[in-house]
């Protein structure tokens, strides 16, 4: 083994000759060769090392031929095979063969396994493979076991992702931050904010990848208190100067509303913020529709020596399309498609076709849908289509789009939903029925509407007509004194849609009670938001007419400004105003 020591060093002499480039495995091969006084074990040690050689340097042919010169190949001259291709199909290939030779895999082959599955998304293998740890009690452990957790997380099974992290009895940083980043991916913000709590508790030190996770969280759920506290932990960990992490802070801010927060995290990485968050901090603004500091970020982008990608032109068309600029939309698609040469994404397509469809181009918005490069529309071009078609009352389009919709996705209920809204807004109730009947024989059932709001960390949730919170009368007490104010200064109920929230039959009372209300309410009596702050409210629906009436009068009567984060944008209610100018 003395060689082995002479060997490593002179592999450290030779590349220290050359600087960064890595030594040629073929000369360490004909060193290799050339000392061939070894026994097997210590052969067989130096041609596994040459296999991870040969890999590295994309000699993938002379990398198989070396392992088929190793007399008897172990558990490490098998990984290394499988680890020279790992995330292709070679790789299970291997791993088969490595079975029947018959060699046990260790926690390292498993999870170069595992991650080949998660990359192919194969799971009827990594199921497999998850039995096969469980046989060799390797389940539990903390290198096999975070790979479980990374492949069910990567083929969307998030649950069994977290019984696997549930049934360790030992975890280490990696394995929480496997299931903390899982959890986050597949939209389970409040458990990835719980085990990243948990994790800190335990003792264990955070990473770059678990408080991006959080973060990432904190802006699905656009908890601004959340998003505070991990970005307090960041900058005491010193994680906070990290582009990831950085980045991360910027979308979370952003996601929350918070877009002067947004942007002062922003200013602090000009230099090592790379695209992605110049892009995060230009979407944070797009979702105002504020397109001017939109376009002032893109031009200080190029100056920085970046090149604008597809989602860089999303945030610039999103930002003209929520400031209800179609025209200026459609010019900025051409831009990128002519001036860019980028080759435009459905996503671009959808906004545009939304844009045109909000400014009532409704035939040209079709025509983008029907005639695009590559593309066939899919369920979100169809849904923009469908939504634009009844908020200008097209009711032959609407029903249209709703058939497209309903043929693409059966399930989708807003299919049923919004075309209801609008046959029920012109008198057409036996369309409504027979949209009822369908939902019901393919039992397709209305997403609920739900509101919530943060208050010392922890959020409350709405439905409508909800009674269940402890502060019940209080709230409905606040909202008659508030609907008593506002009708005093002109607010009328607008009925002129079914909402998503409430049936057939809805009654003007009814509308005072919907999720959002409820919410805003609660805000107003449990002081969530001290004088001259904002009161935040997040909605999983597009918030509907009356309530957007009424909060634009509500902000006159409590004197604050209100922001809610509804399914398609902010809205900022101030002084009987929003900034969306009642077009979202």
């Amino acid at each position: 083994m003395v060689w082995s020591t002479i060997y490593c060093s002179n592999i450290q002499n030779q590349n220290t000759q050359i600087g960064q480039m890595e030594t040629d495995p073929r000369r360490i091969h004909a060193d290799v060769i050339k000392r061939n006084a070894f026994n097997i074990s210590e052969y067989r040690f130096h041609l596994n090392n040459l296999i991870n050689h040969y890999f590295k340097s994309n000699l993938v042919a002379d990398a198989i031929n070396v392992f088929h010169q190793i007399p008897s190949p172990n558990v490490v001259s098998w990984t290394s095979l499988i680890s020279g291709h790992s995330n292709t199909l070679p790789a299970l290939t291997h791993f088969i063969s490595m079975l029947r030779h018959p060699t046990l895999p260790n926690q390292r082959t498993l999870a170069i396994v595992l991650k080949t599955c998660a990359s192919l998304s194969s799971l009827s293998f990594g199921v497999q493979l998850h039995s096969l740890c469980i046989k060799l009690s390797l389940a539990s452990e903390p290198y096999s076991g975070s790979a479980l957790i990374h492949f069910y997380s990567k083929t969307k099974l998030p649950n069994s992702a977290r019984k696997v992290f549930d049934e360790m009895p030992q975890r280490d940083a990696v394995c929480f931050s496997s299931v903390i980043v899982g959890l986050a991916q597949n939209s389970k913000p409040i458990d990835a904010l719980c085990y990243f709590s948990e994790m800190l508790a335990s003792g264990f030190g955070s990473t770059v990848y678990s408080v991006s996770a959080a973060l990432r969280a904190c802006a699905e759920l656009a908890g601004l208190e959340q998003c505070s506290m991990v970005h307090a932990h960041a900058v005491v960990t010193g994680l906070d100067l990290n582009v990831i992490v950085g980045t991360a802070l910027v979308d979370g801010y952003g996601k929350c509303g918070m877009v002067n927060e947004a942007r002062l995290v922003f200013d602090e990485h000009p230099s090592v913020m790379n695209l992605i968050g110049w892009n995060a901090m230009m979407s944070s603004y797009a979702q105002q529709g504020d397109k001017d500091s939109v376009l002032e970020l893109f031009s200080m982008m190029e100056l920085h020596g970046l090149v604008p990608d597809g989602y860089s032109f999303l945030s610039v068309m999103t930002a003209f399309c929520n400031a209800g600029l179609a025209d200026e939309t459609y010019e900025w698609f051409k831009k990128m498609e002519l001036e860019y040469k980028f080759e435009p994404w459905i996503e671009h397509y959808t906004c545009l076709v939304d844009a045109l469809g909000r400014s009532g181009r409704l035939n040209e918005a079709k025509e983008i849908a029907l005639t695009m490069k590559k593309y066939s529309p899919d369920a979100a071009m169809w849904r923009a289509l469908l939504s634009t078609s009844a908020h200008h009352a097209n009711i032959e389009l609407t029903r249209e789009m709703s058939l497209r919709l309903q043929e693409l996705d059966p399930q989708d209920d807003s299919a049923y939903v919004i075309a209801a809204n609008a046959f029920s807004g012109v008198g057409k109730m036996d369309e409504v029925q027979v949209l009822r009947n369908l939902m019901r024989e393919r039992r397709v059932k209305k997403e609920g509407g739900l509101s919530w709001i943060e208050h010392h960390g922890q959020v409350h949730v709405f439905l409508a007509g909800d009674r269940q919170h402890e502060k019940t009368e209080e709230i409905y007490l606040k909202l008659s004194e508030l609907k008593e104010k506002v009708l005093k200064l002109g607010y009328v109920p607008v009925l002129d849609e079914m909402l998503h929230e409430v049936g057939q039959g809805e009654k003007k009372e009814a509308l005072w009670y919907h999720s959002e209300r409820l919410a805003l309410a609660y805000g107003l009596v449990a002081d969530v938001a001290p004088r001259g702050k904002a009161l935040r409210i997040v909605k999983n629906l597009r918030i509907c007419k009356d309530c957007h009436e009424a909060f634009k009068y509500i902000s006159r009567v409590v004197e604050r400004e209100i922001i809610v984060r509804d399914v398609n944008r902010y809205h900022r209610f101030s002084n009987g105003g929003c900034n969306c100018g009642d077009y979202w």
